[in-house]
């Protein structure tokens, strides 16, 4: 899967759970800032959280915040695979 599907298929996702438009600049501004530390740091893994929050307009619970980084700990993910991480969350 090319880089090109994957921005698409995210755009579409954002825009279908959301409702609302995120333009590609703004996925790829936030992507480029995403290490593979990032998904292993608690810390660093709520602040994408809510930096993606407030990049769409919707706010995250608390409990939903938490929700999500129990589940990417417990995944066992390699998070050196930002493309399985993804489609992963596009499942959702």
């Amino acid at each position: 899967m090319s880089g090109k599907e994957i921005s698409k298929d995210v755009l579409n996702t954002v825009k279908k759970k959301s409702g609302k438009n995120v333009s590609e600049k703004d996925i790829y501004k936030l992507a480029s800032g995403v290490k593979p530390s990032t998904v292993q740091s608690e810390r660093q893994l709520r602040q994408l959280i809510k930096q993606v929050s407030s990049m769409v307009k919707v706010p995250v619970s608390e409990s939903t915040v938490n929700e999500i980084v129990h589940a990417v700990q417990k995944s066992g993910m390699n998070p050196n695979n930002m493309e399985a991480l993804m489609k992963m969350m596009m499942k959702k």
